[in-house]
């Protein structure tokens, strides 16, 4: 098993000191260093604790023998687009079990026509975790809800679906929401 730990921090634009102070418990610069470069045993624990500080899922940070990946050419700054000053690698992303995906068949919103969404399924237990984002809401009949998770009341949640003028949905005890994790746009 090969760490994506660097990749992911760097793809960020973290340092070893940035991650390290967003551990929970913190640790230091020079652990996490020795995680990224395989000096250090990487459990289960640590790749859990990592994935927390630089907001990804544990699946992000490894790399599987059959993992794809994409050479980054060029680096765009604040000061012009310029040749990375070593190897640098763009990571195709794991897709999980819980995963599913979303076609935008018309521009609604941010969204745009041919975009794709891939999107985790969650249970009722986690829906806190995907307030103010947008999710997929499953209804009777094979009908879905796509729009803002506004709130929690009890086993209701408040939807702003991303239609121009739409009013706010309220569905009543969801088995499962999903929501949106990553954007996949073609220029």
């Amino acid at each position: 098993m090969q760490s994506r730990i660097r990749d992911v921090r760097k793809a960020k634009g973290l340092t070893l000191a940035d991650v390290a102070e967003r551990c929970n418990p913190q640790t230091t610069a020079q652990t996490i260093g020795r995680l990224e470069t395989g000096m250090r045993v990487l459990s289960l624990i640590w790749i859990n604790r990592i994935a927390d500080a630089l907001g990804v899922d544990s699946s992000d940070l490894v790399a599987l023998p059959d993992q794809q990946f994409l050479s980054v050419a060029a680096v765009l700054h604040e000061h012009g687009t310029h040749a990375p000053t070593q190897e640098e690698r763009i990571m195709v992303p794991n897709i999980g079990a819980s995963m599913v995906g979303l076609r935008i068949a018309a521009t609604i919103g941010e969204y745009r026509r041919g975009d794709e969404l891939w999107l985790e399924q969650i249970q009722p237990d986690d829906f806190t975790s995907a307030l103010n984002l947008d999710v997929l809401v499953p209804r009777p009949g094979g009908r879905f809800i796509f729009g803002r998770l506004l709130g929690r009341d009890a086993d209701k949640l408040h939807l702003l679906p991303l239609e121009a003028g739409a009013r706010q949905q309220v569905v009543t005890d969801p088995a499962w929401i999903a929501k949106a994790v990553r954007l996949v746009r073609k220029l």
